[in-house]
């Protein structure tokens, strides 16, 4: 990677141009939290794990290999685990960069708006939320009718992204309820290519809130038991 252009560097990965007009990502080892523990909702590294890298990618390739069968579309393209490197397609992002959250219970930043309205853990049917991506001004949440006014997404393209993100969500919740888990929330990020809205990024264990018997699991453990044999 030291002849590749370094275009872009993340919280969680670097982005390399390729020659082909691809992308490298390469996944690090840092993770969202604050003072040392984990948190998927978090704007800022909050602690290194070792190994928490590959880990993600492994998940990542395994969701982007199954849903590109599945005919969701994504920008995956390839993955070395011993690299820690994905390589994807092109894609513009929305607006300066949009975060997805599905929501199918009520915890996290959720229940901390909404707590006179909703008890902790309450059933939430596969909710959509969009917010930008701004880590000074905390991921604010934008409506439907904001996306399209800033003109960062038409109706078309946001009906879209909810219907994917409905339709990924409730895969990945039927995996984790075959192994015994019960996914509370996650968060996708999506591009465009033309006029297709197409998922991006990532799906890991750092993005997902995950349960077992009502505790969470942690990013680490959630990997060892979803690739448990």
């Amino acid at each position: 990677m030291n002849n590749l252009k370094l275009v872009y560097s993340g919280k969680t990965k670097n982005v390399f141009a390729l020659p082909n007009g691809n992308y490298l990502l390469k996944f690090k080892d840092d993770c969202t939290g604050e003072n040392g523990k984990f948190d998927p909702g978090s704007n800022s590294i909050g602690l290194t794990i070792e190994g928490v890298g590959r880990v993600n990618l492994q998940m990542t390739k395994y969701y982007f290999e199954k849903l590109n069968q599945l005919g969701i579309k994504t920008h995956f393209v390839s993955a070395d685990l011993d690299e820690c490197t994905m390589e994807v397609k092109a894609a513009k992002v929305f607006g300066k960069g949009l975060e997805v959250i599905c929501r199918r219970k009520a915890v996290g930043s959720f229940f901390r708006r909404y707590e006179e309205y909703i008890a902790e853990g309450a059933e939430l049917p596969y909710y959509v939320e969009m917010t930008f991506k701004n880590d000074a001004k905390g991921d604010p949440l934008v409506t439907k009718d904001g996306l399209s006014i800033l003109g960062i997404m038409n109706e078309k393209q946001y009906e879209a992204t909810k219907e994917m993100t409905q339709k990924i969500a409730a895969v990945i919740a039927k995996d984790m309820e075959e192994k015994g888990l019960e996914l509370y929330d996650i968060k996708f990020e999506f591009g465009y290519v033309g006029d297709e809205v197409i998922l991006i990024d990532e799906i890991a264990s750092g993005n997902m809130r995950v349960y077992k018997n009502g505790k969470y699991i942690e990013p680490m453990t959630l990997s060892e038991l979803f690739f448990a044999k």
